[in-house]
Formats: structure tokens, C-alpha cells, sequence
């Protein structure tokens, strides 16, 4: 689900070097731009209001009013496609990282999207992009237990209400070349729950989260009266080449898998240069991954909501043959990775 703001990346990069400070280098700016793999994105307010001078108070009040828009909107949509009134979902669970908000975002659309009052919240925050994965993780680890129960996962992902428009760091100027609004709502269900066996989408097999040690400073923000102030450390391709891979390559073969038999590879388009360790680190072939670069270019990095608009694309583009392996990836703050195995 998408903001109705639809810009080309060139747009908003000129956009974006107009409120650079006088002298700043605005070729840098255009070249990152154009090197990251995304030709378009949404935003979550009209591109001639940003830039300068909006504080943190407005710009929160602004992800506020959008993301329960763009929420309540993706839950429905989950709801119908999955042909479950809301009163009968039994866990929502949401994830942000791009703003705050007191009640959380699902405690405040549940009466609105018709949830009931005794649904079971669980609203996540500061697992960065890694969330929706790990929200999936979360979701089958309560529907293990509780079998009869239909679970909603919710992403609601503003990015760009975070941007610091005068800021000249690397780590800001990247944020502002690849990262785009979205939300994304997923509907799961216990293996006792009555439409266990008429589902189209996979099965969740197993999760796993991985802590990095010595990494905590990399990723995450600097928050301050100026608001979000993105942190991202150039070792990040590294870390995913040194450790992410084997990570992989471990989980699946605690399931007699390797990353030649997965089918789906449903990854986080953290940038280009990610993707591109990640393939190279596992052999996977091109195509493996050809998803999170058309997820990447379309709608630019959605942070936790990534991995849920690489997921519905894969369905409706015809998901894989019955019995065959996915895995879901996520990578955020921490440094942590967030794996999925899915089986269709």
C-alpha cells in the first residue's frame, strides 16, 4: 500500500539538492542518486513540502496522520484478500521505525479497522528493516502456540519523514537516494484455524535472529530535537559478506537445504551493494534476486515493509510449485539479521 505521491528519482533528486546548504557538492549527490538501482518512489506528503525548517513535533504529527491512513488501508486489503471479518483476528502485531506514536499505530486503528477491543497488541519498534521479518518470525512463534488463532502482521514505513534535508553526511545522503514510504499488511493463520487449508501463500517453517557483536554503532539513528538523524556504516556489505552468508547457509542446512534449493529468495533491499554481496556470497544466480531489485527500483528501500511488497509480488506474479523452499531476509540495527523459511 502506497502514499498517492508518486515522484521519479530524478524529481527528487533535484528536489533534495535545492536544500542543500550553499556550497555543498550537488554533483555527489546527483551521482549517488544515480547509482542506487531506484527509478521511482512514493512519498508520504507532496515533494515541494519538504525541505527546511519543519521540526520534529510537525514532522511526527505528519507520520502520524499518514501511516493511520496508509495502515488502516492495508489492513482491510489484507482482510479481504484473506476473507476473515476483522472481528476475528486474534494478534496484531505492528512495526515502525520512522516514527513514534502514543497510543501505537494498531491500538488506534482497531476500532477503526473493526478489530475487536480484547484483540492482542504487540507493537514493535527499533528493529529497523529487519522488523517485518522478524514480525513474521514473531507471528508464527504465537500461532505455534496457539493454533486456532489468525494473527495480523503490520509494517508502516515513512522514510522519507525522517530525511534531514540540510544534512551534508554520507549516511544522510544515502537515506535520501533510496529510502520510500509504504505499508504493508500480512494475515496468518494457526494450522488449526479453519482457513489453514485453503491459504495460497506459504507456510512459515522456522526463524531465526542473529546478533552481531561489536556492531551496535553501524545502523540505526541519532535522535534528537531535530528528529531522525540516520546512522549507516560503510562496513555494512562487509558484514553481510563475513557473516550474513554463512548465517544462511547454516540455518539452511539445519533444514538439509542449501541456497541452490530455495526457490524464492525474499531478501531486503538494503541497496545495491547488499544485494549484490549476498548474491555473490551464496552463488546464487541473477535471477535469485531479481525480486528485491524490482521492489528496490519501483518503490526504493520501505524499510520493514520491504520484504512484505517483495512477498506479494512473488504471489501475484505466480508464486513457486507447491513444496518448494523460500527464505525470507532481513537485515537492521544491531547489526542483526532476521531469516524466514517459507515453504509453498
Amino acid at each position: 500500500m502506497f502514499p498517492p505521491h508518486a515522484y521519479r528519482q530524478s524529481q527528487i533528486t533535484e528536489a533534495l539538492a535545492r536544500c542543500l546548504p550553499p556550497g555543498s557538492d550537488t554533483g555527489m549527490l546527483r551521482r549517488m542518486h544515480a547509482s542506487v538501482g531506484v527509478e521511482s518512489r512514493r512519498l508520504a506528503l507532496p515533494l515541494e513540502r519538504y525541505g527546511p525548517g519543519n521540526d520534529f513535533g510537525t514532522t511526527n504529527a505528519r507520520f502520524v496522520e499518514a501511516a493511520l491512513d496508509l495502515g488502516a488501508r492495508a489492513i482491510e486489503l489484507a482482510l479481504a484478500e484473506g476473507a476473515l471479518p476483522a472481528r476475528d483476528v486474534d494478534l496484531v502485531m505492528s512495526t515502525t521505525v520512522t516514527g513514534l506514536a502514543t497510543p501505537s499505530l494498531e491500538a488506534r486503528l482497531a476500532a477503526r479497522t473493526g478489530l475487536r477491543p480484547d484483540v492482542r497488541r504487540l507493537p514493535l519498534f527499533g528493529l529497523g528493516c529487519a522488523a517485518g521479518a522478524a514480525g513474521l518470525g514473531h507471528l508464527h512463534d504465537h500461532l505455534t502456540g496457539r493454533p486456532g488463532h489468525a494473527a495480523l502482521l503490520l509494517s508502516t514505513e515513512l522514510c522519507s519523514l525522517t530525511l534531514q534535508p540540510t544534512d551534508t553526511s554520507t549516511a544522510n545522503l544515502v537515506a535520501g537516494a533510496l529510502f520510500g514510504d509504504g505499508a504493508g499488511a500480512l494475515l496468518a493463520v494457526g494450522a488449526g484455524h479453519p482457513l489453514y487449508d485453503r491459504g495460497a501463500g506459504p507456510t512459515v517453517v522456522d526463524a531465526r535472529s542473529r546478533l552481531y557483536p561489536g556492531t551496535e554503532a553501524l545502523l540505526g539513528w541519532d535522535i534528537g530535537h531535530w528528529g531522525f538523524r540516520m546512522v549507516m556504516g560503510r562496513e555494512l556489505p562487509t558484514l553481510v559478506r563475513l557473516h550474513v552468508a554463512g548465517e544462511v547457509e547454516d540455518f539452511l542446512a539445519g533444514h538439509d537445504l542449501k541456497p541452490a534449493d530455495v526457490a524464492a529468495w525474499i531478501c531486503h533491499p538494503g541497496g545495491p551493494k547488499i544485494l549484490d554481496v549476498l548474491g555473490e556470497a551464496l552463488g546464487l544466480p541473477d535471477s535469485a534476486l531479481a525480486a528485491s531489485r524490482s521492489s528496490l527500483a519501483t518503490a526504493g528501500n520501505l524499510s520493514s515493509a520491504s520484504v512484505l511488497h517483495i512477498l506479494g509480488n512473488v504471489q501475484s506474479a505466480g508464486p513457486p510449485p507447491p513444496g518448494s523452499a523460500g527464505l525470507m531476509i532481513g537485515f537492521g540495527p544491531g547489526f542483526a539479521s532476521e531469516l524466514v523459511l517459507l515453504r509453498w
